[in-house]
């Protein structure tokens, strides 16, 4: 998940077709909980790039449960061009609760991936969330939060520690299948603030599931600010400037560029014919997810 800041979009700039509207309310569940801590605040220790016994024994017995008994099926390519380490892994289409593992399945096992996720969709429960931070694995974001720094002071705590910091600037799981949505622009502000390289991983197929699902991803080769905007002096803006902010869009609009048509590629490869058994269909789609409304158009 992506996080949006709340600065404005420069003047005479066109306007941008707002994301849909979440499914559920962050602020009630924040309040329910007490307040809303994000990012290492919540984690309460530095993000680890190793991967420990626990998290290995966890991540081979989800490959067992998606891949043995779901019987889920992930085509990736692309893993060549990742870097050792220390980067940003930017990822989209993101339509379900499989997305992170799709990732996952895409890249080592180490150095560790962590993601800026949603905080309400992911703690649905008080043991749910201790399992997450014992886990680890996760930097969570509240709509509405305390501002993009808490999340750039989280990243660089991961890169500096030679993991990989992931986010997905669609920052919802609504939007339509085989297609981007639009994208917020917080994950390019944190690619300015840390310096990091910016690796761009597209997938499909994850907003429907059911047993043999299949799904695929494609990691395209890592980019730079300079690469992306194609003209920039390499001088990062002030922080919270119009010039930082006039920047973050114009490298959202470029990624977006590249990732789409990939999208549109792998989501092909994902589709079965109309009389393909869908058996649990709804249950797993639903697996991980808060029930709700998803905009598909």
């Amino acid at each position: 998940m992506d996080v949006e800041p709340t600065e404005p979009r420069p003047s005479g700039q066109p306007a941008r077709r707002r994301p849909p509207p979440g499914r559920i309310s962050p602020q009630a569940l924040a309040d329910a909980r007490g307040g809303a801590i994000e990012g290492l605040d919540w984690l309460r220790r530095t993000p680890e790039s190793r991967a420990s016994l626990l998290f290995r024994l966890v991540w081979l017995g989800a490959r067992f449960l998606l891949f043995g008994v779901f019987r889920f099926r992930i085509a990736t390519s692309g893993q060549e061009l990742l870097p050792k380490g220390g980067y940003l892994i930017v990822g989209a289409a993101h339509r379900g609760w499989m997305d992170p593992l799709v990732v996952l399945h895409a890249l080592p096992i180490q150095p560790r991936v962590w993601f800026l996720g949603s905080g309400p969709s992911t703690f649905t429960s008080r043991w749910r969330e201790w399992w997450v931070r014992r886990i680890g694995g996760l930097l969570p974001v509240w709509r509405g939060g305390i501002g993009i720094s808490v999340h750039v002071a989280s990243a660089r705590a991961v890169i500096g520690n030679g993991g990989v910091f992931a986010q997905m600037p669609e920052g919802t799981v609504s939007g339509p299948p085989g297609r981007i949505g639009p994208f917020r622009f917080g994950w390019a502000l944190i690619a300015l603030r840390t310096g990091a390289p910016i690796v761009p991983i597209a997938m499909a197929g994850t907003e429907d599931l059911y047993l043999g699902k299949r799904m695929a991803s494609r990691i395209l080769p890592p980019t730079t600010i300079g690469d992306l905007v194609g003209s920039w002096d390499g001088a990062p803006p002030a922080e919270g400037s119009r010039e930082e902010l006039d920047l973050a869009h114009r490298m959202t609009d470029a990624l977006a560029l590249r990732l789409g048509p990939v999208v549109e590629d792998l989501y092909r490869s994902t589709v079965d014919p109309p009389t393909h058994p869908r058996r649990f269909r709804r249950r797993l789609t639903w697996l991980l997810l808060r029930a709700g409304r998803l905009d598909r158009d």
